[in-house]
Order: C-alpha cells, then structure tokens, then sequence
C-alpha cells in the first residue's frame, strides 16, 4: 500500500496533486496543472469590478512576504470620518492612481482596470 506522500509524488511534471480521487475503485491522486503565475496576475484573482479579490490579495501577499497589501476602501467618502485612517488611504491611492497615465477605456469602448479600480475605490 502506498503512502500519502508516494501518491501526491505520482503526478507528471507541471502538474500537482490535490486530494486524491476514486477511479476504477481504486484511489489516485487527482492531478491539476500548477499555474505558473500567482492569482494576482490571473483573472482568478483579481475582481470583475475593479481591484483584486481576496484570492488575488493572498496570493500577492504570500509572493511578496513582508507586504501590506489591503482590500480597497469601498465606504462613501461622505460616510468616512475626515482624517482617519481609510479616509488617508483613499485619498492617497486615488491621488496616485488618477495620475497614472493611462486611458479610461479601451478601445472597444469598455472601463479599463484602471478606470474600475477609481470607480471602486469612489474617486471622482
């Protein structure tokens, strides 16, 4: 009988075993192409609506130790407390980012990324 380690060890190169699966009524280990980019980079990790998910966030995280990546700040300005903490990081990033040069829209006439993450994090 093979060990647990011996089956995620059995898949071909490029790939990686996640969990093991019945097959034949035997158990194999159920083998997934590993990615070779992080969620970050994909469409699995960032959000159709602009910005990156929480998926795209951990990944970001876990390929840059030591970053302090957040999730953006979402609250109506008018409902932020002036001066605090999510106010700052606000008006920073949308300073930042509305200077980036860059279109609006692409030209099929649709938001860029960057235009989604202004209208995300409510910067005008």
């Amino acid at each position: 009988m093979k060990s647990f380690d011996e089956f995620l060890e059995a898949c071909w190169t490029g790939y990686a075993a996640k969990g093991l699966k019945r097959k034949s009524g035997r158990l194999v280990p159920n083998c997934v192409p590993v990615s070779e980019t992080a969620a970050w980079t994909r469409r699995e990790g960032k959000n159709p609506e602009g910005g990156l998910n929480r998926e795209g966030i951990r990944s970001y995280r876990a390929e840059h130790p030591g970053s302090k990546l957040q999730t953006a700040v979402t609250t109506p300005p008018s409902k932020l407390k002036a001066g605090s903490k999510a106010a700052k990081r606000r008006k920073s990033f949308c300073a930042r980012m509305g200077g980036m040069a860059g279109a609006m829209k692409d030209e099929n006439g649709k938001p860029t990324r960057k235009a989604l993450a202004l209208r995300k994090w409510n910067c005008n």
